[in-house]
C-alpha cells in the first residue's frame, strides 16, 4: 500500500524523537530493499529521511546502495539527515564503544557495526549517487569538532552536541557525525 507520508525515520529504535514523522524498523523498511520502498512510497515523493545511527550497520558498499535507494524516493530538494558515530572524535572510550563488531557482548548495540565513518567516508557515499552534502556536526582528521546551527525540526538527532545529556559544561562526551545529503533540484 502506497503511503503519503512525506517524512520518514529509518530504524526508529526505542525512541520517537520525531513524532510527526513515519517511524519504521528494518523489518518493515529495509534500506537495501527497493521492493520494500516501492510497496510504501512513490519515487520522487519523500521530503525527508532521517537515520540516526543506522548507516554504521551497513558496509561501505551497502551504504552507497542505501543512499541510491533514498535518492530515488526523495523528491528534488529532499534530503537524508544521517547521523553516525564519528571516527575522528578523539575520545578513546567513545571509539571503543562504537568500534566495528562492538566492544563486547553480541547483544551490545554496536555488535553489528560494520564501519566507523569519518566525514570523508560518509560524504563520499552520498556524493557518489548524486547528493550534495552539508556537514552539520563533525570532527576533522585532527580531531577538531565543527558544528553549524541546524534546525532540529527538520530531523531531531538526540546524539548531537546540543541534545545529548553527556555533553555538558562545554565538555563533549558523545557526539555524532551528522550530515544533510540533499537531492539536487533539477
Amino acid at each position: 500500500m502506497i503511503q503519503e507520508h512525506l517524512k520518514v525515520v529509518i530504524g526508529t529504535g526505542e525512541y520517537n524523537n520525531n513524532p510527526t514523522w513515519l517511524q519504521t524498523q528494518e523489518t518493515e523498511l529495509d534500506l537495501l530493499s527497493r521492493v520494500h520502498w516501492e510497496k510504501r512510497f512513490r519515487p520522487n515523493s519523500l521530503e525527508a529521511i532521517l537515520a540516526e545511527h543506522v548507516w554504521e550497520h551497513l558496509s561501505f558498499d551497502e551504504g552507497i546502495e542505501a543512499a541510491r535507494v533514498c535518492f530515488e524516493f526523495l523528491k528534488p530538494g529532499g534530503y537524508v539527515r544521517c547521523a553516525v558515530p564519528d571516527g575522528y572524535f578523539p575520545n578513546e572510550e567513545y571509539q571503543i564503544s562504537v568500534q566495528v563488531g562492538g566492544p563486547g557482548p553480541k547483544n551490545h548495540p554496536a555488535a553489528s557495526h560494520k564501519i566507523v565513518h569519518n566525514c570523508k567516508t560518509l560524504c563520499s557515499m552520498f556524493e557518489e549517487v548524486g547528493f550534495n552534502v552539508t556537514l552539520l556536526e563533525n570532527c576533522d582528521e585532527n580531531g577538531t569538532f565543527h558544528c553549524i546551527d541546524w534546525d532540529e525540526t527538520k530531523g531531531f538527532i538526540y546524539r548531537s552536541k546540543r541534545f545529548d545529556h553527556r555533553n555538558q559544561n562545554g565538555h563533549l562526551g558523545f557526539i555524532s557525525l551528522i550530515v544533510d545529503a540533499i537531492k539536487p533540484i533539477e
